[in-house]
């Protein structure tokens, strides 16, 4: 019996975004994650290149959670053939088929605005995926449940464990021929506004570790202070406050402090305005799930009573034009696209508006041009000078820094024969492999984009 795996690095190697991994074996081909590329021009454009492998002969994609860079190649899976089921947990199927519904909206106006105002090179710029595309992947979504061991052959079976980071998000367990494969998708913070500490793995032969901090720690920042500050330097300058966001989790978190501000008296009753449909819809999984999540029923009503949520593309420019000092949330979180686009390019060449960063921001994204001080931004073909105030909140993060990383790993009683190091840039790559190598001595690799690898278990 034929007891090699063969392992197909094809996203999240040597880069942060656009998470796939193939474990191919005798008996099931299975892909874990299925993610675009985002960031850099280079990257974005293999997202249209079709995939090294036989797409037809991959069985089940099981994903770790809902966030496009894990998710949001699914549609061009199924176009390329893929048949099989997509299983997840139930919030991160709820997750995904909103983020993957979302996107294809935003690919359709996108590919409709660039033919109608003719800046593309493409004739016709044509949608990455359409919404009968995204549609036609949700039929093959299958629920499962965290915690519990499923079998997929007679030698291979998985488990889901909670892992913090966003709303229904898992570690995968992976058994083949005996060996355990673990894979951490994003690990979660070990103290989070309003989700449990991630849980840990206590085996793995196989460790494939995300590594997006690995070469650094969250600074220890006084997130309501620095968040009240923002919000009195804004009333000030009569100005508008602008945070781009990303819609799961960290919009629902930014809600969570402001309105606990608000009742703690430590913010005027400033008007706050929440401009993302898809976190809209986030909020409903929220409502859905509570299980997932810290915030009682109570909590969860009196938060959203607090925020005006815009409906309409309407609202969202009588937002712009309403001349009283406010805060706008809105996606998408690293600025490379959504609402947050129509309101910086009104209000980023004025001095009295400041745009607050939260998180990480990936290379080549906007988000990450206005935190390296940009002095002018392109919005939808046209460049306009940046003269408002950018400002950064790291430690919003929902990603687990090196140090969490490193305790996560801490409760594994085996020594693993490998540890592949993964969705990270280069200096987090190098940092945390000299980190592990430090503290357990372990093999360490960092596997390249496109690399094929085969065990003989």
């Amino acid at each position: 019996m034929d007891n090699s795996v063969k392992i197909h690095f094809l996203g999240a190697s040597g880069v942060v975004t656009g998470s796939k991994f193939i474990i191919e074996t005798s008996q099931q081909n299975i892909m874990i994650d299925c993610g675009m590329f985002q960031g850099l021009k280079e990257l974005r454009e293999l997202n249209w290149e079709n995939l090294t492998v036989e797409v037809k002969n991959i069985d089940v994609v099981l994903l770790t959670h809902g966030h496009l860079d894990h998710v949001g190649y699914l549609p061009r899976l199924v176009k390329q053939g893929f048949q099989g089921k997509i299983i997840g947990t139930a919030p991160t199927l709820a997750i995904a088929e909103i983020i993957l519904k979302d996107s294809a909206k935003i690919h359709e106006e996108e590919a409709k605005k660039a033919n109608e105002e003719n800046y593309t090179k493409h004739k016709p710029a044509l949608p990455f995926y359409s919404i009968r595309e995204a549609e036609n992947t949700l039929r093959l979504f299958e629920m499962k449940q965290v915690g519990k061991w499923i079998k997929l052959t007679e030698d291979i079976s998985y488990r889901f464990q909670y892992n913090g980071h966003i709303i229904g998000a898992t570690f995968i367990e992976l058994d083949v021929f005996k060996k355990r494969f673990v894979f951490s998708g994003d690990i979660g913070r070990t103290e989070d506004y309003l989700l449990d500490r991630p849980q840990k793995p206590e085996w793995a032969d196989y460790l494939f570790i995300e590594s997006t901090y690995g070469d650094k720690l969250h600074p220890e920042e006084d997130v309501e202070t620095i968040l009240s500050d923002i919000i009195s330097e804004t009333i000030h300058k009569k100005g508008n406050l602008i945070i781009p966001s990303f819609a799961v989790e960290r919009l629902q978190t930014l809600m969570f402090i402001l309105w606990k501000l608000y009742k703690k008296n430590r913010i005027p009753n400033i008007p706050i305005f929440v401009d993302s449909p898809m976190g809209n819809n986030v909020l409903d999984v929220f409502k859905y799930f509570p299980e997932w999540h810290k915030l009682s029923s109570e909590e969860y009503r009196a938060m959203c009573n607090h925020f005006n949520i815009i409906q309409s593309y309407k609202e969202t420019w009588e937002t712009i034009d309403d001349k009283r000092s406010k805060i706008v949330i809105a996606g998408s979180g690293m600025v490379t696209g959504g609402r947050v686009l129509t309101y910086l390019q009104q209000l980023i060449d004025k001095l009295s508006t400041t745009v607050l960063l939260v998180g990480y921001m990936a290379e080549g994204t906007r988000g990450r041009n206005l935190l390296e001080g940009a002095h002018e931004i392109r919005f939808y073909g046209k460049y306009y000078p940046v003269k408002a105030k950018v400002k950064h909140l790291e430690s919003l993060s929902a990603h687990a820094d090196q140090k969490d990383l490193l305790d996560w790993m801490g409760e594994i009683k085996n020594i693993p024969e490998k540890v592949y190091l993964i969705h990270g840039e280069p200096n987090a790559l190098d940092a945390f492999k000299l980190k592990i190598k430090d503290r357990y001595n372990w093999n360490v690799c960092i596997p390249k984009l496109l690399e094929e690898e085969t065990l003989y278990l």
